[in-house]
């Protein structure tokens, strides 16, 4: 893989994990999960998606001090999105609407997504499943949105 592919590949799977990572924070925001809620070994839904978005925090950091391979950053946005999708399950349990319902389920496939762009042979470079993840992450954050868990 050619220097110029690879960035144009971890700019995508770093795009993708910063929408996943708004879109995880702004649902705990809405759920009520705060950062100190987050366990090291959780125990609660609570405590795993705050400790979830938390360590998604940490990778985004890493992630944009360096010049990850696009495998790291196809890693760094299935994280997120499993944070998000984390986040979307507390919110769910606070909300039985039917908004809702389709917001925790566009976030599970979302997450469903990213782990198979990031995972197996594909490494986060299929452009197929890389597309079908940016459209699944597209989705969960439009749906979100109609939920009222997002700020914009």
């Amino acid at each position: 893989m050619t220097t110029s592919a690879a960035d144009t590949l971890r700019k995508l799977h770093a795009a993708r994990a910063r929408s996943a990572y708004e879109r995880a924070a702004a649902t705990c925001h809405h759920a009520g999960v705060t950062p100190d809620a987050a366990q090291t070994v959780p125990t609660t839904p609570v405590g795993r998606a705050a400790n979830a978005l938390r360590l998604s925090a940490q990778s985004l950091t890493t992630l944009d001090g360096a010049e990850a391979d696009p495998a790291a950053a196809a890693r760094c946005a299935r994280n997120a999105a499993a944070a998000a999708a984390l986040a979307a399950q507390v919110a769910g349990t606070l909300d039985d609407s039917p908004a809702a319902t389709t917001a925790l389920r566009a976030a599970l496939t979302a997450s469903q997504a990213a782990a198979k762009a990031a995972g197996g042979m594909a490494a986060g470079q299929d452009s197929a499943l890389n597309a079908a993840a940016d459209e699944a992450e597209e989705h969960a954050t439009e749906t979100a949105r109609a939920a009222g868990w997002t700020r914009h």
